[in-house]
């Protein structure tokens, strides 16, 4: 049996998709339960594949996220670069955690993918050609803002930090970095700038949904320019230019929402001709 159109199908002039929600109708609430349960193993699979990969090579992984660390090192301080740990198990419980991010990085194509696969039944045909984009372009953001702190961010935040050593009056202050103080500053850092590069995805959910549109976003600007700044402010390091490397393309992306709205937002329904206003 077909589906039938809803009010605002009607009212927007829209051919219900008769496969779209049929899917969802058919269901009880124990098989959508079910078919969460099942998303969620699938992404656990996925999850836990991408953290053996990492496993075997964490050793590659833990220097590549040193590489600004020690070329901030050569720059400012005298010595061999080095990263210690405070307990014989501490550096095995770091390789560990590095791990399970990375595998999380390696697994998000398909953890996204899950996500969609399970409000796809839910959607419409229009809506539903978007999967593979959303799952691309998401993976293009995180990564991109991830790359972004790594490769400028992170090296102008290690000058700065790293810059402060040195001798005072009689003393010679060293940096001692411990490798569990680094992994949770460098780990909170890249998914402070992947998940802030995300903020287009997140606009076009709200778009399609129906929530926000381009008018709305355009008025609320100045007010997130003010958000964006402190957010900046809290979880960035304290120099003047992390914060500004993490601001202002976070208002960048905010624009690019701007015209993300205009483009998917859900077009109002045309104004009903009625017996009053009809041309005689």
């Amino acid at each position: 049996m077909s589906k039938l159109p809803t009010q605002d199908e009607k009212a927007a002039g829209q051919k219900p998709d008769p496969s779209a929600g049929a899917e969802s109708e058919g269901m009880t609430l124990w098989e959508h339960l079910e078919e969460l349960r099942s998303r969620i193993i699938k992404m656990a699979l996925a999850f836990m594949v991408g953290f053996v990969v990492a496993w075997l090579y964490k050793e590659k992984v833990f220097e590549i996220l040193t590489i600004p660390f020690v070329s901030a090192w050569k720059d400012g301080v005298e010595g061999r670069p080095t990263i210690g740990f405070p307990a014989p198990a501490a550096l095995f419980v770091a390789y560990i955690r590095l791990s399970a991010l990375a595998g999380f990085v390696f697994a998000l194509p398909l953890l996204l993918y899950q996500v969609w696969a399970f409000v796809a039944p839910g959607l419409y045909s229009r809506e539903k050609r978007y999967a593979l984009p959303f799952v691309a372009t998401s993976c293009a953001l995180f990564a991109g803002g991830g790359y972004f702190g790594w490769k400028i961010a992170f090296p102008l935040a290690f000058k700065f930090l790293l810059g402060i050593a040195g001798p005072v009056g009689g003393l010679d202050v060293k940096p001692t970095i411990m490798i569990d103080e680094y992994l949770n500053f460098v780990m909170r850092m890249l998914m402070v700038f992947g998940v802030a590069a995300e903020l287009p995805v997140l606009v076009f959910f709200l778009s399609v949904a129906g929530i926000v549109n381009h008018k709305h976003l355009i008025k609320f600007f100045r007010y997130f320019l003010v958000i964006d700044f402190i957010i900046a402010a809290v979880i960035t390091p304290p120099d003047v230019m992390s914060q500004l490397l993490f601001a202002i393309p976070l208002a960048i992306l905010y624009v690019l929402s701007i015209g993300v709205a205009y483009i998917f937002a859900r077009k109002p329904p045309p104004p009903e001709t009625t017996d009053e206003t009809a041309p005689s």
